[in-house]
């Protein structure tokens, strides 16, 4: 099992998708992509992404 972590390289923004799509195997544009359609719903998803940018580490 990967432990969750932002990967140095893959990144878009900030890797926030890209470590969460590696420690669950997914594919990293499908994270993307139901990150992004999220945006269109009301919602805190910027805020929850960038609480996860602070607490997710970057890899070594």
């Amino acid at each position: 099992m990967t432990v969750l972590e932002r990967p140095r390289h893959g990144a878009l923004i900030a890797g926030v998708c890209a470590g969460i799509a590696n420690r669950f195997g997914w594919r990293v544009g499908l994270v993307r992509l139901v990150f992004v359609l999220s945006c269109v719903l009301p919602g805190p998803q910027f805020l929850i992404y960038l609480g996860l940018w602070l607490l997710i580490p970057r890899a070594a």
